[in-house]
């Protein structure tokens, strides 16, 4: 019996999900049983673990994100190094859940992402899973945008698949808000069928706040720690307004975006326009806040409304934990509970990373796992790559 039929025998399975985003600022692993019974797929967190890149790594890869900045034998490079430092970053988490590596049935990857190209059918994800494998001599499953944009859709969003799974309800209707350095809502009617799950990238989360803090404190932190800076300011709804005219915000679902689009070019026309109304460094982390807020406020108006009611906004990503964020998310959306996935078993900052390990065991399992609705396929398709050590 080879490798990948005994790894699909197993019930349950320890997969780890392994996740860095667009924010960048390190991986994410969740270590994650998975039991599939009746039908249903069940999930317990064995443990989870961020990983902080250090200064110099965390900006080669955003200068691989850049088209001024970007070359291709560093992306070479850096295509294996990423997968290096994700294998160390698993092995630290299983240390400290004191789980054995050799207990890991499988691992799933999303990679870095370092350009997306949805229009042209193209998505580049970096962090080689050979060398994974290699080293855990486990199956990997990663790559898993390209199917989906090889069926005609976005390659993004790909969480709402797990977000129905886990957190579809038969009377509320929920917009499960993520808040990585792009935002992306699952909208979930109330009794909804896969078929009516409604998805899209909102626009920034924390990836406008997070290049302001790095370029207003010339490259010294990399965020807004605990949301003082817009704490502090007042926003310029005004310019807000101005910046909601970029062209994506008009578009149409399914769409996604990124750093290609939200980057620093978009940070640096913030910065402008700002100063120019006189605004000072509070002030433009305020009105960057705000827009992440409106960003998320015009999507659902727009899109969302006419699909039912929104009686829950569940939040996560690192932007859910940003105090002056959550607060003005609440007093925009008046009408509906706001909290954090914490209280439905998926904790703020591992939700991802959990998505990644249930999309990995779907792939082992030969389960199409996008949802059409959401990534504008075709038809659905079986995501992913599966690379084995031997």
């Amino acid at each position: 019996m080879t490798l990948l039929e005994r790894t699909r025998q197993k019930n349950p399975r320890l997969v780890a999900g392994l996740m860095s985003g667009t924010s960048c600022d390190g991986v994410d692993v969740a270590l994650v049983e998975i039991r599939r019974k009746e039908g249903k797929v069940l999930i317990r967190l064995r443990g989870f673990s961020q990983v902080p890149f250090c200064d110099d790594f965390r900006r080669a890869l955003l200068a691989l994100a850049e088209v001024e900045t970007s070359r291709i034998d560093r992306l070479c490079a850096l295509n294996v190094e990423l997968a290096r430092v994700y294998a160390d970053a698993l092995r630290m988490a299983c240390t400290a859940s004191q789980v054995g590596p050799g207990d890991i049935d499988l691992i799933g990857s999303h990679g870095q992402t370092v350009h997306h190209l949805p229009e042209a059918g193209a998505t580049l994800q970096i962090g080689e899973p050979s060398v994974l494998a290699e080293a855990f001599r486990r199956p990997v499953v990663a790559d898993f945008r390209p199917k989906d944009l090889a069926a005609g859709g976005q390659g993004a969003p790909l969480v709402p698949y797990v977000d129905y799974l886990v957190l579809h309800h038969g009377h509320l209707g929920r917009a499960v808000q993520n808040l990585g350095g792009i935002g992306n809502v699952t909208y979930l009617p109330p009794g909804a069928s896969p078929e009516q799950v409604v998805a899209f990238d909102t626009g920034p989360g924390n990836m406008v706040m997070d290049g302001l803090a790095h370029l207003l404190s010339d490259g010294r932190t990399s965020f807004d720690r605990g949301g003082a800076m817009s704490a502090r300011g007042r926003a310029d709804h005004t310019l807000v307004q101005e910046m909601l005219g970029h062209p994506y915000f008009a578009l149409t679902p399914p769409k996604s975006t990124g750093r290609e689009v939200f980057g620093m070019a978009y940070v640096h026309g913030l910065v402008e326009r700002g100063r120019a109304r006189g605004l000072g460094p509070d002030d433009l982390m305020a009105t960057a806040a705000a827009l992440t807020v409106e960003s998320m406020a015009l999507g659902y108006e727009r899109f969302l409304k006419w699909h039912g009611p929104i009686h829950e906004i569940i939040l996560s990503g690192g932007g859910a934990l940003n105090p002056t964020l959550f607060g003005l998310i609440r007093d925009r959306f008046p009408s509906a509970r706001v909290a954090l996935s914490d209280e439905f078993g998926l904790p703020v900052s591992a939700k991802e990373a959990i998505a990644f390990a249930v999309l990995a065991d779907e792939t082992l399992e030969g389960r199409p796992n996008n949802l059409p609705s959401a990534t504008g396929a075709r038809r659905p398709v079986v995501l992913g790559k599966i690379v084995l050590p031997d």
